[in-house]
């Protein structure tokens, strides 16, 4: 089997040694060099175009995010981000994974060096990730102006579904490759479609910043999720990053919940959790929607949410960044029919028909 070819792009010496040196002691991964940044790595990319780039956004002379929309523009590449752990941080890396980056790594501004140690087995997975995703061509534009291994019983045990009521409600799983496809999706959607509650794996700090941007591009709202918010027709709740979030019924209404809790299905927030709360508290009066991304969170709550009545959609492999988590619902029989991106938000809008 051919080695994984990677670029390491960072202009820290000490971030290209250590990560040079984790990725490589992979055998399924050969580093093909370091660059202190893109124009760097441009030299070595026309003697040896490599099968992902892993990418620093914050460089002398050309930052990561031009870099990646020429790439994006020219010759479309696996790339995973590898951030600063802060709110500047998450806000550059929502940019990158609008402009085409397939996922990201985190890095802390202090003990950076045992950190990356300690999170080697998560950079190895998304390299090895990447370089099965499938990233498109993206046309370059002027940036368009915009105003400002446990499973669900630790969190939720099995339970039956209760009632139908008169709302409905929307429950979305995504990861790699996620955020691209949810911008698509909600950025679709008019401001009168039915409540929607959504899980995206990503860590503290970018979730809230991956809803304020979705916010700014949606004609819904769209926001981080608190505790107790009631999910309404035109709003879009995103589960903060390290908390689980459940649908909850108050009455005909439904709320979320957000919890502490250990990661299920390796992930924290888990799809699992809500597909299973979304299961129980809206029964047949829900549609459950498992997006592109790796591994195979949600697939079980998916099948839970289709066992209790509701309706299920998968997005199809042909326009998945990785067909991870849809394959594996699939494969359960969890998934009613499968769709292409584009149709998603037409049979979200579908739901009250």
């Amino acid at each position: 089997m051919n080695t994984i070819k990677v670029l390491i792009v960072d202009d820290s010496a000490v971030v290209r040694q250590v990560l040079s040196t984790t990725l490589a002691a992979d055998p399924a991964i050969e580093v093909l060099g370091v660059a202190a940044d893109p124009l760097f790595a441009m030299e070595k990319m026309n003697k040896q175009w490599p099968d992902v780039i892993v990418l620093d956004v914050e460089m002398p002379r050309m930052d990561g995010i031009t870099f990646l929309k020429k790439l994006m523009s020219e010759r479309p590449t696996p790339v995973v981000i590898c951030s600063t752990l802060t709110e500047k941080g998450a806000a550059t890396t929502m940019q990158a994974l609008s402009a085409g980056a397939v996922s990201f790594v985190t890095k802390p501004q202090v003990g950076l060096k045992q950190f990356l140690v300690e999170s080697s087995q998560e950079l190895i997975s998304a390299v090895k990730a990447a370089a099965r995703s499938r990233p498109r061509r993206i046309a370059s534009a002027p940036a368009a102006s915009v105003q400002p291994k446990f499973n669900a019983d630790v969190i939720l045990p099995p339970g039956q579904a209760m009632a139908r009521t008169t709302d409905t409600v929307v429950s979305i799983g995504t990861s790699t490759g996620g955020t691209q496809a949810l911008e698509h999706v909600l950025t679709a959607l008019p401001r009168v479609c039915p409540g929607i509650v959504i899980v995206q794996h990503m860590p503290e700090r970018f979730t809230a910043a991956f809803a304020e941007r979705l916010n700014n591009l949606c004609q819904i709202e769209v926001r981080e999720a608190q505790h107790g918010d009631r999910v309404i027709p035109g709003r879009a709740l995103i589960a903060p990053g390290g908390r689980h979030m459940l649908l909850k019924r108050n009455g005909a209404q439904y709320q979320v919940e957000i919890v502490e809790g250990p990661p299920v299905s390796r992930h924290c927030p888990s799809v699992d959790v809500l597909f299973r709360s979304t299961a129980r508290c809206a029964g047949k009066n829900a549609l459950g929607i498992i997006m592109t991304g790796m591994g195979d969170d949600g697939a079980r709550g998916l099948k839970e949410m289709r066992d209790a009545g509701a309706r299920t959609l998968g997005q199809d492999e042909q326009s998945c960044i990785v067909y991870g988590m849809p394959k594996e619902a699939f494969k359960l029989g969890a998934v009613e029919r499968e769709l292409p991106l584009d149709q998603i938000p037409a049979a979200i809008l579908g739901l009250n028909r």
